[in-house]
């Protein structure tokens, strides 16, 4: 296919409240959409890195001028046949995987549309209900968090997952642990940890946690390593796995029994697909995260989670759990599986932003087309 023109829209999502992290705090989400159009069809993606470089080292607004600059010429005008080929053209550009997997994700978008497939469908995903948890922020007091734990274990999330960060660690998970006995209860550390805080992970290492998700910087390996064999708890790595080569790399060094695969942080669908083949390959259970993207991101992510590796209840959420209105339509829905448990279902047709929505949240905009088409 060829890409005839590239429209990029820089946004900023209000939330309902703060997101709190160990990195900081986000009271909108800050991503970037792309809209490739090729002959008569055009498709979205959706990049949300967030508005500084505290997640990983990109930025919404330097992601919009890498894409403007230098990713959307390079890709302007060219018959893109795969998405290995998309990956291969925009390889020069060292690193920004978030910048590459808005044209990938794209891409794939564009090709489900060109055969008229789901896009689930199109990457040999079976699942068509993907089961999510609930996921909890750092709160401003342990009653707000019980009570909100307490209301999830009631609806049926399979998994509870709690921000953990230095004030906010050992005892607010064993309060939460002694309240709840018997619920799949995980940690999400986003890199706020050392090596030499071995200790803080032992004292939890009796608590029953499903796993420890990238509890030390976001880009090591050999520690992480290190850890896992120290304790008994699963270690789940997020940050710091952006590469096929980090997953080959982490297997080998031991480093992780879990992997969290987002397709903005590893570089697009593309080579999403090629890490849950791997650890399918090594008995590596996977789960899908997300960056708490509009519909339009999150429809990816949901047809990424239908691949028959992602065993773990994902990252994803219902439009209304973050949003008063999502930006893009249709919005995702809670649904319920045959047991009776949270799940949304995995779309026929990839969301997209509504037309007043993307205006009204649109900090900057541009477009490039390519001059046979003007």
């Amino acid at each position: 296919m060829r890409i005839d023109r590239i429209d990029l829209y820089h946004v900023a999502m209000p939330l309902k409240s703060p997101w709190r992290t160990a990195y900081g705090e986000d009271a909108a989400i800050e991503s970037v959409l792309c809209r490739l159009t090729s002959g008569s069809i055009d498709a979205w993606g959706e990049a949300a890195p967030f508005a500084a470089p505290c997640y990983s080292p990109e930025w919404a607004g330097g992601l919009f001028a890498l894409c403007r600059d230098w990713l959307g010429p390079a890709l302007l005008g060219q018959d893109i046949a795969s998405g290995q080929d998309l990956q291969k053209r925009l390889a020069m550009f060292k690193g920004n995987l978030f910048a590459k997997s808005l044209f990938d994700m794209a891409w794939w978008g564009l090709e489900a549309k060109r055969k008229g497939k789901p896009l689930a469908q199109l990457i040999g995903g079976e699942c068509r209900l993907v089961p999510v948890g609930a996921d909890f922020g750092v709160m401003d007091n342990l009653d707000d968090l019980l009570a909100a734990v307490g209301k999830a274990a009631e609806d049926k999330f399979r998994r509870i997952k709690l921000k953990f960060r230095p004030g906010w660690d050992v005892e607010m998970v064993k309060a939460v642990r002694k309240a709840f006995p018997d619920v799949t209860i995980h940690v999400d550390c986003n890199a706020g940890y050392k090596i030499a805080d071995l200790h803080v992970f032992k004292e939890i290492d009796d608590l029953g946690l499903a796993m420890i998700e990238q509890p030390l910087r976001y880009d090591d390996l050999i520690d992480h390593a290190t850890l896992q064999k120290a304790i008994k708890t699963p270690v789940c790595l997020d940050e710091s796995i952006t590469s096929l080569e980090h997953v080959r790399a982490a297997l080998k060094l031991g480093a992780c029994k879990y992997i969290n695969v987002k397709p903005g942080r590893v570089g697009g669908l593309t080579i999403a697909r090629q890490i849950h083949d791997l650890c399918h390959a090594a008995h590596i259970p996977c789960w899908v995260g997300g960056m708490l993207e509009s519909a339009t991101g999150a429809s990816y992510c949901l047809s990424l989670a239908s691949l028959d590796n992602f065993t773990y209840p994902a990252d994803i959420f219902p439009s209304e759990r973050f949003y008063e209105e999502d930006l893009s339509d249709p919005p995702l829905l809670l649904a319920r599986d045959k047991d009776g448990c949270p799940a949304i279902r995995v779309p026929e047709k990839l969301s997209k932003p509504h037309p007043d929505r993307l205006q009204k949240l649109t900090r900057q905009s541009a477009t490039l087309q390519h001059s046979a088409t003007v």
